[in-house]
């Protein structure tokens, strides 16, 4: 007799298993909870690898005005710093208040109501979408720039990552964060270190950097404050992810609060140096934008050369950039959850898998996100327009929100924090002003639609599951429930065993009880079937009245249809279809069995008042009713070698 595992393994669901692993009972969820440590590589990436294109950003808008333009960068780069810290400090309160997770759309909702929520949660969510294309495809880009050949494969290798980090998603936010660590620990060193060498003492100071200059050879223009304002605001790119860890407060070990605020504060102190230290070099160095070579690059190479500490670096920017997508499937399913939770998305996001996770929320997001990279063919230039609008709106919410919680609560120092929020939110307000204003026409016009499309989701699958539970009277005592008699339709196509087993399942639950069976008329062959199974079925004597329907036509779902529809009409009992079907020892088996009970259970979809049921039969009790003395049914089984019941003949199915 096959052990427990080997059942396992042969039935259908086994490779999918392997994929994902074995059911975690509920004692064991603390096992996929994450640690301080942990939080980095899960919730954080996005934000930790944004130093690859955020002092960028601030470098190409103003090099617009010249080389001797540059040296903006530094004090830029100085304010969006101190942001960082005001964002850091109001998330860490967020946290203390609503350890529930959420983050914008959990303050919001609770200060603002359910409106302002809806646009925090609306904006999250195409954030977290943008954040998984965004990533992959500049990690896809950073590899292809190193190997030209695979330009042909982006699509599919975006689509390949994706599929990986889904997986690992699938299996728990913990295996994934342990698989993300040493990369991102690799990361985090080694950047620091090489900003630690430049500091003190570059090594490649004078050596050539390949590409030309792209900044322009023109004497330095007027500085103005759009300038400023737009280097600022394309800096602020490097604080997306900052919100991540706030939105996944339920992911970590317990005391969850203080562990997320951890990381949190770890996140800020890490983030805060790398941006502070590349800022000084750049303006050191005097980097500017060239062609072929990012900032990022240019700064590496000249701290340490370029030799394997700068490929081993630049390899794992890539790996991480990559990686970096997961922030968002540690943070949307909770905040899915918490939407469904409320009544404004379908209840089944708030239901965890055999996996204690969220698998709804993580295959939607892998399926929006996987479409927007088809959709742009995994360019990210073509994304980055529509990049951090939904979050620095998500930042704005967050900060205003904490404001009318303090003016609310007013504990101890209240002032103090609500004027820092106050100015947190007025910052990341005016930064996604400029946000839309200077990106609109590039793209992220498509975010100003997407945010209100959401919204108006939201607020159908609101207003139905208002009005539903309206109808079903949902917290008012209802009457005494009343008994109804049942009777039970049962479709045959012969005696048998599986005819056997059915009657006595439908017996069990009503003592009136009728079979059904459709044979064709018109010809000779048919009609000696219909009076041999009349014959068979009186010498037999059930107990139960067989009704023979007759039809002109192939199809058995009419003329049972049609008999249903009589019932209906004439008794007042509750119908109920009782299939019977045939299990197969193997699922590969089961096309060889007739689908009648699929076609049937379509058809009596619309009949509201019809309940119907299958009734199965698995293969594997009649191998072992073969055994002489199995169950004492040996001379039955003998009698019916039809035991598998293959169906009506194909001019009936």
């Amino acid at each position: 007799m096959p052990d427990a595992g080997q059942h396992e393994r042969r039935s259908p669901g086994w490779a999918w298993r392997v994929l994902i692993g074995r059911p975690l009972r509920s004692s064991e969820a603390s096992k996929e909870q994450i640690t301080p440590v942990e939080g980095l590589s899960a919730l954080s990436l996005d934000a930790l690898t944004s130093v690859a294109y955020g002092p960028e950003a601030i470098i190409v808008v103003v090099a617009a005005a010249g080389a001797g333009a540059l040296y903006l960068v530094l004090p830029i780069t100085l304010i969006i710093v101190a942001l960082l810290a005001i964002l850091v400090f109001s998330y860490r309160q967020v946290i203390d208040a609503y350890p529930g997770g959420g983050g914008a759309y959990a303050v919001s909702r609770a200060n603002f109501g359910a409106g302002a929520s809806l646009v925090a949660g609306a904006s999250l969510i195409v954030d977290y979408t943008l954040t998984v294309a965004v990533s992959i495809a500049a990690g896809v880009g950073a590899l292809i720039s190193a190997f030209p050949s695979l330009s042909a494969q982006t699509v599919p290798i975006c689509l390949g990552i994706l599929a990986v980090i889904t997986l690992l998603n699938l299996r728990g936010l913990g295996e994934t964060a342990r698989a993300f660590l040493l990369p991102t620990t690799v990361f985090i060193v080694g950047l620091l270190t090489i900003i630690a060498v430049g500091l003190l003492h570059p090594l490649g100071l004078h050596a050539a950097q390949p590409g030309r200059s792209l900044t322009p050879a023109r004497p330095l223009e007027t500085v103005t404050v759009l300038l400023v304002l737009k280097a600022f605001s394309a800096g602020c790119s490097a604080l997306t992810g900052v919100e991540a860890i706030a939105n996944g407060v339920p992911l970590f070990k317990e005391p969850r609060a203080i562990r997320a605020k951890r990381t949190e504060l770890l996140l800020g102190v890490i983030l805060g140096v790398m941006l502070l230290g590349l800022a000084v070099l750049a303006r050191r160095w005097h980097i500017g934008p060239r062609s072929g070579q990012t900032v990022l690059s240019q700064i590496m190479a000249t701290a340490v050369g370029r030799h394997w500490a700068y490929y081993v670096v630049s390899l794992t920017i890539t790996l991480v950039l990559a990686l970096a997508a997961n922030t968002s499937f540690g943070g949307l399913p909770v905040l899915t959850s918490l939407l469904a939770r409320d009544n404004y998305l379908p209840h089944f996001f708030s239901v965890r898998d055999d996996r204690q996770v969220f698998a709804y929320g993580i295959w939607v997001l892998s399926f929006l996100a996987g479409a927007l990279l088809v959709a742009v063919g995994g360019n990210t230039n073509r994304l980055i327009p529509l990049f951090a609008i939904g979050v620095f709106t998500g930042f704005t919410l967050a900060q205003s929100g904490l404001v009318v919680h303090w003016w609310r609560a007013r504990p101890k120092g209240w002032g103090r924090r609500a004027a820092i929020n106050s100015l947190g939110a007025t910052v990341t307000a005016l930064a996604t002003l400029v946000f839309l204003v200077a990106k609109f026409t590039q793209g992220a016009w498509v975010v100003v639609v997407a945010v209100p499309m959401f919204i108006a989701l939201f607020m159908r699958i609101h207003a139905y599951y208002t009005r539903v539970a309206g109808d079903l009277a949902y917290g008012v005592r209802p009457a005494r429930p009343a008994a109804r008699r049942s009777l039970v339709v049962i479709p045959i196509t012969g005696v048998s065993r599986l005819t056997e087993h059915a009657l006595g399942e439908a017996l069990s639950l009503s003592d009136s009880v009728v079979a059904v069976t459709v044979v064709l008329t018109g010809a000779d062959e048919p009609a000696a079937e219909a009076e041999a199974l009349r014959q068979a079925w009186d010498a037999w004597d059930p107990g139960v009245p067989l009704q023979i329907l007759r039809t002109d036509y192939a199809s058995v779902i009419k003329p049972i249809l049609a008999f249903i529809d009589e019932l209906r009409a004439d008794r007042d009992e509750q119908i109920v279809v009782l299939i019977p079907v045939v299990i197969p020892t193997r699922a590969r088996y089961r096309l060889l069995h007739n689908q009648i009970d699929l076609a049937l259970s379509a058809a009596l979809r619309s009949r509201d008042d019809v309940i119907v049921a299958r009734v199965g039969l698995p293969m594997k009790q009649l191998d072992a009713g073969r055994r002489p003395g199995a169950d004492g049914r040996g001379e039955m089984e003998t009698r019916a070698p039809e035991a598998a019941d293959p169906g009506p003949p194909p001019t009936q199915r």
